[in-house]
């Protein structure tokens, strides 16, 4: 039997665990099942092996909006602003910021 498209980026990732797009590709995989805990889970993994990773932190805050986390929310896009602008990427920047604002 064919693996899942889970268990395939899991192999993946048991192979070259610090590869930012696989581990972001888990946690949606996991956002995109409903399974909002679970991506909570690799999106802290992908950002403690790839803290740049930008979209990382966006998509963290997202989902732990979703759950109500509000607190933990602000707190990843807030670290997810910093990165942002550190490689100029002000889009990026300005939408967290943007739900930042959102929030409040």
């Amino acid at each position: 039997m064919a693996k899942s498209r889970r268990e395939q980026l899991e192999a993946m990732l048991a192979e070259d665990p610090n590869d930012a797009f696989l581990g972001y590709g888990l946690a949606m995989d996991h956002v995109s099942a409903g399974d909002d805990a679970g991506a909570i889970v690799c999106f802290q993994t992908l950002l403690e092996r790839n803290p740049d990773y930008v979209p990382g932190w966006q998509q963290l805050g997202q989902t732990l909006a979703r759950l109500g986390r509000e607190a933990e929310a602000r707190d990843a896009w807030r670290q997810g602003i910093d990165q942002a602008r550190r490689q100029g990427n002000d889009h990026a920047a300005h939408e967290m910021q943007g739900m930042l604002d959102a929030l409040d």
